[in-house]
């Protein structure tokens, strides 16, 4: 242990959050407790034993581009690897892996013991310690066994745990994961410290035996069969991969749900706060889309060595009995058996719109949120929070300026964005229509566009750093060759049918039918790439002239957007402000006037009149 109770940075919570946010602050080298209430449920995976999808995928390669734990652990416990949208553009590509959960919690725990300045902390946080004479400067934690723990930077990724509480038909439990206990004392002393709050609701669905199941008449899915990974680092797929099957709803299962809404704690009223519009439970399903007769049900394994079965579309907090009944209805799992019933979690959160880009909360010093506090859903989306909050507590205390991350060149901005300047009112998920610059922010090129930024903050150990420098070289080696002009003559084995004079081979992989592997007798530096870095290079190629005019669009918004907007202007002193604009305005206190055109229900002419305002302050200062 570093110290008994001395630490630079203290991060509460052991889930996705969590995790980043201590492994960043210690790769930064600064002294860091995690506190979790039991130290064999870190890392572990509350609900669907999946990792990456579409925007979640991008955001697992940003935070592997830094040296984060969730890629490596992704491919460290995949049984089942996908590509979605792979029939689409590279841009809208989406990795996804089902994992091994207790693989995926053994490597989110080896990784972490390999931390020198990192101490993990079995405990219950029961309260922030604040500086004397202050009720926002923070000094620490005390826990709930009455010892304390002082470090000037806390991290609050409590997940589902901050007052959450547990539904089922008419059950209720505290508790923010089944079978765990729920943080309520430090839920009241953030409510009682002013920090705007509300509840949000997630779910699970219930788990099977999959030997209670006729896989036989199902239909399956198999993974790829591909060679990619979802970390830089993995050099192959080390399990076995098996299948997941998909069976559907139907009339008589939908029946049993309506059958047991009355006794539904979703439409009893009982729980309050709003669910995930992209992961709805199968009660609301049957509710919002009654014209449906069906919805899919994917069937997913929990582990080589389990027979639990995850069934990925029936999220419930239905009673047990109407479980069981709606289950048995669908084909395939006609005697299935069901070793845990689904349930809902309803919890606190903090209003996003409280905190700054590096996730620190206004108004106090040293406090920070990451995860499902601030209103997200995912392992993803926590996993890159907690990587930005770890990140910029670390930087505070080396005296460091935060991470460059902006909209052009993260998915992790995006969200970051999203979050405080338009707040939630349901939990928040990524997805790439939210990114305006996804052309240039796909999930292949994620190191090169972040691995310099991680390196510059001292946050990428040398293994990370020389295994990206080896592949930075040969990429700058393959550029360099593509530089060269060729003519079609050259390239006639492609069947080209285009009147073009000499171009460089990069120009030349803007057809489709010319692969960057088939052009290493031009460049035989391409025989030293692996298939990762040829595919990214060959997608820059084909997305060239768009990228070149996006790349132009994001200097023109530079100009202005990057303009300073002082923290104490008053948006009620800015004629031609509506109410409702200067109230939102008010509350997200954007940073600069690109953030602010990101307000909700900001117009042009509000820009302008604010642009006017922030450049006299900025002069006047």
């Amino acid at each position: 242990m570093i110290n008994a109770n001395n630490y630079d940075v203290i991060v509460i919570g052991g889930g996705h959050a969590g995790c980043e946010a201590a492994a960043a602050a210690a790769r930064m080298g600064v002294r860091t407790a995690l506190v979790s209430f039991d130290k064999s449920k870190i890392g572990a995976m509350s609900c669907n034993p999946a990792i990456g999808g579409l925007g979640k995928g991008h955001l697992v390669k940003e935070v592997d581009a830094f040296d984060g734990l969730i890629a490596k652990a992704a491919d460290h416990a995949a049984i089942h690897y996908r590509m979605l949208n792979a029939s689409k553009g590279a841009a809208v590509q989406g990795p996804r892996i089902q994992a091994d959960r207790e693989l995926f919690t053994l490597s989110i725990q080896q990784q972490l013991a390999q931390y020198e300045t990192l101490d993990i902390i079995e405990g219950e946080a029961a309260a922030l310690l604040f500086a004397d004479d202050s009720d926002t400067i923070i000094e620490g934690i005390s826990l709930a066994d009455g010892s304390e723990i002082h470090a000037p930077h806390v991290i609050l990724a409590t997940g589902t745990f901050l007052g959450g509480k547990l539904f089922r038909g008419e059950e209720r439990l505290d508790g923010g994961r089944i079978g765990e206990d729920s943080a309520h004392i430090l839920a009241q002393q953030i409510r009682s410290a002013g920090l705007p709050m509300a509840r949000l609701k997630t779910g699970t669905p219930p788990r099977l035996d999959g030997r209670s199941i006729d896989w036989a008449i199902l239909d399956e899915q198999p993974s790829d069969g591909e060679s990619w990974t979802m970390s830089d680092m993995s050099d192959r797929r080390i399990n076995p991969e098996i299948f997941c099957a998909i069976t559907r709803t139907n009339a008589q299962a939908h029946e049993h749900i309506r059958a047991g809404l009355d006794r539904s704690p979703l439409f009893g009223g009982d729980i309050q706060g709003e669910g995930p519009r992209y992961c709805p439970s199968i009660e609301d399903k049957i509710f919002r889309f009654a014209d449906r007769d069906s919805h899919q049900v994917f069937l997913e394994p929990e582990g080589l060595n389990s027979h639990l079965i995850y069934p990925n579309g029936i999220s419930t907090s239905l009673p047990t009995d109407i479980q069981l009944a709606m289950i048995q209805s669908m084909k395939g799992l006609e005697k299935a058996e069901m070793i845990v019933a689904g349930y809902a979690v309803e919890y606190d959160y903090v209003d996003p719109r409280s905190l700054n880009r590096q996730l620190a909360v206004n108004g106090f010093t040293g406090l920070y949120c990451a995860g499902q506090i601030n209103g997200t859903t995912g392992y993803e989306e926590a996993s890159a929070q907690g990587l930005v909050a770890g990140l910029a507590a670390a930087c505070c205390v080396l005296g460091k300026a935060p991470a460059a991350f902006d909209r052009s060149n993260s998915y992790i901005a995006v969200m970051i964005d999203d979050l405080i300047l338009q707040g939630v009112t349901e939990p928040y998920r990524m997805l790439t229509a939210r990114a305006e610059y996804r052309l240039g922010l796909r999930a292949d090129n994620a190191a090169s566009r972040l691995t310099d930024i991680a390196n510059i903050l001292g946050a990428v150990r040398p293994d990370r750093l020389n295994h990206y420098q080896q592949r930075n070289a040969i990429k700058q080696n393959i550029m360099e060759g593509l530089n060269q002009l060729i003519g079609a003559e050259a390239l006639k084995q492609f069947d080209i049918k285009a009147d073009a004079g000499k171009m460089s081979l990069m120009d030349w992989l803007r057809f489709p039918n010319i692969p960057l592997a088939a052009l290493t007798e031009f460049v035989p530096a391409i025989a030293e790439a692996d298939a990762i870095l040829v595919g990214e290079i060959e997608q820059d190629g084909r997305y060239a002239p768009y990228l070149k005019r996006q790349q132009a669009e994001i200097r023109d918004i530079a100009m202005n957007e990057r303009l300073k907007i002082p923290s104490s202007l008053d948006y009620q002193s800015i004629s031609g402000l509506s109410n409702e604009m200067t109230e939102r305005l008010s509350k997200a206190r954007p940073e600069t006037l690109g953030a602010a055109s990101r307000v909700r229900g900001v117009t042009p002419a509000a820009l302008a009149a604010i642009l006017v305002q922030a450049k006299r302050a900025n002069e006047a200062a």
